[in-house]
């Protein structure tokens, strides 16, 4: 079916007519699969102001069959399934794809949150015509659902009232179940943050052990791993030419699965496999150091792994957005609210983002326990100032706007505009990180489009303030003097968050950080700055407990300097693994995967309890934790009334208080044994996220 025949079934929204693309598929399936992955533009060749974009979307996406029914549809071409409440705002994946898709001509509907333990839910608007799109949603389950320690969350940021249990552990998995239970035969394509992140066999932190690359265990067609605009615009006008789901092999950006008597392409470059990577923690760092070498797009090789008889290819990533592209993205309309069904529940997610504007994606920092370069790439992909602007000026629609901007900025806020000086350099470099151990020569680190943005947003009518909320890049910020001069000047309502995240050496070329001296430049600086402008503003610096190489006497020497300097950290870090993160190998392997040199790991639980009680040892809560990690240490001298001692001598009543209290929740947690009977053995977190269960163990059938 063409798309003159998808837009003339009476499509209720505005629709961006896309006229004939060379680039694009056409013809038969045969001519379709022979066809090469063409990266054609995102944008419709009509659209080349951004006030030609369709504005005022009057209603979100159907997530009801109400809704579908009101729009006159018999059908519709493509269900997202999201583990998300649904807010139509660009922040949130479903509604950017989903938003993209439409202005393409497709009819598309979102499943939010649907109940799992049936495939009902998935038959809410019949038959997709193309395909399931199935995320867990913005986060990867597991971590949305357990602390460091495995323990469930109280609440889950991305749910209507916070509520948790609205969506299963592996959510991906028990998505694409139901989506093949529902319609077999509907393509199911896997996509997201879990989906990315466990593309490939993957330390995996919560049953502690390697599991299989996520297309084998979720049975999905393709999985579509990064920012995913590319590829869900390039697989549904194939499906819709008429192709098949084995066709689209050749698309950047997927991986897939092949059959035990298919050879992976001869081009591939070939990983140690899952059996290998199970049995020998060599071949696992092997396989993270050729992953983590090859997520240049520019360059980046074909990437295959047996699992057993079965080969999973990885192709390379899409290429990353270009500024029109970018412009064109954000700039589709959203109502920038959540789906009017929630009524009044508040989505703690929605309020961080509902008044703050995405300048860029990507991130060069390459930081080993950080997620955003394998999932948003390395590579800059900008918007342009009258994009941004245009944007600022649209959240005036908002009865609620008050004039305040939350946030421009991204996954680091100056890095806007920033990329390679030398383009031909950066399509062969495999450098993981621009700025480590030091700043690239061929880095572009100008902040001056940053500095023009940044005063043009503020003075647009109707905007009384705009703040800069995403974390700040500390060497690169040394390297303009007026960029800290406007941010502590015009863009901090009082506090700045930085992430310096450790003090010791060891641990900050672990992380691929910068020194420590760099905070407290950093710190004198902006202070310098605040005060300058009669203004008194302080920093929020984010720590890290437990990485990889952060032994006891380094937290302790990290939290001397915090007395030393005055800092008492609100929220604090404890590690968490994530799958395919650099620091997950260390922490799985004990081995750098690029050195292989070993690495101090903090496994056990009561390590970890005293690293993340060090981070905030002015608490009364958590003396016992630090006087135990002071007397382990040999650091006695830490302990007593001295002016530089980091706790007291006698514990204070607070502390005292505290620690019945935390046992007496202990024992409510897991069931006082009676007198001389053993004690059960609390069952591991990984049976399974049921939290409307009354007890945890299971029920007999």
């Amino acid at each position: 079916m063409s798309t003159r025949d998808i837009n003339s079934r009476g499509s209720s929204l505005p629709i961006v007519e896309r006229p004939a693309d060379p680039c694009a598929p056409s013809g038969t399936a045969a001519e379709v699969a022979a066809k090469p992955a063409a990266q054609s533009s995102l944008v419709p060749r009509d659209v080349g102001q951004l006030d030609r974009i369709p504005r005022g979307a009057a209603s979100p996406l159907p997530a009801t069959r109400a809704e579908m029914d009101a729009r006159g549809w018999d059908d519709v071409d493509v269900v997202f399934v999201t583990g998300d409440a649904y807010i139509d705002h660009p922040s949130f994946a479903m509604a950017l794809l989903g938003r993209l898709l439409e202005a393409r001509g497709y009819r598309v509907a979102i499943l939010s949150q649907p109940d799992w333990h049936t495939c009902q839910a998935w038959r809410t608007f019949g038959r997709p015509r193309l395909m399931f799109g199935i995320s867990a949603g913005n986060m990867d389950s597991m971590i949305n659902h357990y602390t460091a320690n495995r323990k469930v969350r109280n609440d889950d940021a991305y749910s209507p009232g916070g509520r948790i249990g609205l969506r299963p552990d592996r959510a991906t998995l028990a998505y694409c179940q139901r989506a093949r239970e529902a319609y077999p035969g509907v393509p199911v394509i896997a996509g997201g943050v879990e989906a990315s992140l466990r593309r490939l066999a993957h330390y995996d932190y919560w049953s502690d052990k390697i599991r299989r690359a996520i297309i084998l265990d979720a049975k999905a067609d393709l999985v579509a791993f990064g920012m995913g605009e590319r590829g869900i615009v390039e697989i549904a006008d194939r499906l819709a030419a008429g192709a098949t789901v084995r066709d689209l092999r050749d698309l950047r950006g997927v991986v897939y699965r092949m059959g035990a008597k298919e050879t992976p392409p001869a081009d591939a470059l070939k990983l140690p496999s899952y059996e290998e990577v199970v049995a020998d923690k060599l071949a696992f760092c092997r396989a993270t150091r050729a992953i983590h070498l090859e997520t240049n797009p520019h360059n980046a090789r074909r990437l295959a792994q047996y699992h057993d008889r079965e080969a999973v290819v990885a192709n390379p990533p899409a290429l990353p957005l270009t500024q029109p592209e970018m412009d064109y993205v954000y700039g589709l309309p959203f109502t920038r609210r959540p789906h009017p069904m929630y009524g009044k529940q508040r989505i703690p997610a929605y309020d961080v983002v509902k008044h703050s504007v995405q300048i860029m994606r990507g991130c060069f920092g390459g930081c080993t326990f950080c997620s955003i370069t394998t999932h948003e790439g390395r590579i800059i992909q900008s918007r342009s100032r009258q994009s941004v602007l245009a944007e600022i000026n649209r959240l005036g629609e908002d009865p609620k706007f008050t004039g305040v901007v939350s946030d421009i900025g991204g996954p680091t806020a100056n890095m806007y505009q920033m990329r390679c000086s030398q383009p031909d350099v950066e399509k062969i470099c495999r450098r993981l990180s621009c700025v480590h151990p030091k700043i690239c020569k061929l880095l572009g680190t100008d902040h001056g489009p940053l500095i023009k943005l940044m005063r043009k947003a503020r003075s647009q009518p109707g905007i009384k303030k705009v703040f800069v909320a995403s974390g700040i890049r500390m060497d690169l910020a040394h390297r303009s003097p007026e960029y800290i001069r406007e941010l502590a000047r015009h863009h901090v309502g009082g506090h700045l968050k930085v992430a310096p995240e450790h003090t010791d050496e060891d641990v900050l070329a672990a992380m691929k950080k910068p020194g420590g001296d760099d905070f407290v430049q950093f710190d004198q600086s902006f202070t310098r700055e605040s005060r300058a402008a009669g203004k008194e503003q302080f920093l929020v610096p984010y720590y890290i407990a437990s990485h990889p190489a952060s032994t006891l006497a380094a937290m302790i020497d990290l939290a001397v300097f915090l007395k030393q300097n005055g800092y008492r950290p609100d929220q604090v870090q404890d590690f968490i693994p994530s799958p395919l993160d650099i620091a997950a190998t260390m922490y799985h392997t004990g081995l750098d995967p690029f050195t292989l040199k070993p690495v101090y790991v903090a496994r056990n639980l009561r390590d970890r309890k005293l690293q993340r009680a060090l981070l905030q040892f002015f608490k009364p809560e958590n003396y016992v934790e630090v006087r135990r990690a002071l007397e382990a240490a040999g650091r006695q001298d830490l302990i007593g009334e001295d002016c530089d001692c980091l706790i007291p001598s006698q514990p204070p009543k607070e502390a005292l208080h505290a620690r019945r209290e935390s046992a007496n929740r202990e024992l409510q947690r897991s069931g006082a044994p009676a007198k001389g009977s053993a004690r059960k053995k609390k069952p591991h977190p990984a049976t399974g996220y049921r939290p409307q269960r009354k007890t945890s163990r299971r029920r007999t059938r």
